[in-house]
């Protein structure tokens, strides 16, 4: 067989593969994405449901008529709008401080080099295997010591607490990613060490920000635990907190309660939705040196 002959063989060959590829692909991931969506879909389903239709015999998968009874009740008679409220200002504040903190440790691990960097870094590491509920009772004994019990300060005060170590580790990440001659550049032109990271690091880390930003709403967005034991006035409960709340003692509000869930669903999608591009730009540059 010659060249030319056997050049469309092996352009058939690589065609193929790359079908089965992604047939065998398809195949795995289908099951796993029905698997995923299936309850986000039933609970959005729920929340279009009246209370007859939640509890009949009959299955159906879709709603007869879309009911926006659920959504009114939970956001104006029970009060998921200050629960609503409530968890943008902690997450929002606590996101502020974690990225504030995260870019100065994470440009002094990445640019200093200073004894025991590398214990510093492996200790900060380390604090991700302590589980929280360890740390519980010592915190509220702090806490109701200084007078933070029922306050918001102790909720961001912890988050950031808990979520500093791992985000300044990935913003090592980001940092070492980008070439310390463009900030030489910047301080031979007159810049001092701050000046350089706010006019030349800083925009060349925006997907970096973003990336930890995201990592930080979303775990302090989802914090049940803390949330629940360090706050005890209801117009101060978070959204896990409030959630949890709906379930009485002889019974639960099915509809209100999946349409509370679909509505704390609804900033972090619309984030990822917004900034995903940067989102996977930063993970990817993140990934490249660190």
């Amino acid at each position: 067989m010659t060249v030319q002959a056997a050049a469309p063989v092996r352009i058939r060959t690589g065609r193929m593969k790359r079908i089965r590829h992604s047939v065998i692909m398809w195949l795995v991931l289908t099951p796993l994405l029905v698997f995923i969506l299936v309850p986000f879909l039933w609970a959005f389903s729920l929340s279009f449901k009246g209370t007859d239709e939640i509890f009949t015999q009959e299955l159906h998968y879709l709603p007869r008529n879309l009911n926006f009874a659920n959504y009114h009740e939970i956001w104006n008679s029970i009060g998921f709008s200050s629960f609503f409220g409530n968890s943008l200002f902690v997450c929002g504040l606590s996101v502020l401080v974690i990225i504030v903190l995260s870019v100065l440790c994470g440009y002094a691990l990445s640019r200093f080099r200073f004894k025991g960097r590398k214990a510093f870094m492996l200790a900060l590491l380390c604090t991700q295997f302590i589980p929280g509920s360890m740390l519980l009772i010592p915190l509220a004994q702090i806490y109701r010591e200084i007078g933070l019990i029922d306050t918001h300060a102790a909720l961001v005060i912890t988050y950031v607490v808990f979520e500093l170590p791992f985000q300044a580790i990935l913003m090592q990440g980001f940092v070492s990613g980008i070439p310390f001659e463009i900030e030489e550049a910047a301080l031979i032109d007159g810049c001092n060490r701050v000046q350089g990271i706010r006019r030349v690091v800083m925009p060349i880390l925006t997907p970096g920000l973003v990336a930890v930003g995201i990592f930080a709403f979303v775990g302090c967005w989802n914090e049940f635990l803390f949330a629940l034991m360090f706050v005890n006035s209801q117009s101060r409960f978070t959204i896990p907190v409030g959630l949890s709340y709906m379930r009485g003692q002889y019974g639960v509000n099915y509809g209100a309660l999946a349409a509370g869930s679909m509505i704390a669903l609804a900033p972090p999608i619309v984030m990822f939705a917004f900034i995903q591009k940067h989102l996977v730009q930063g993970l990817s540059s993140g990934a490249v040196k660190g």
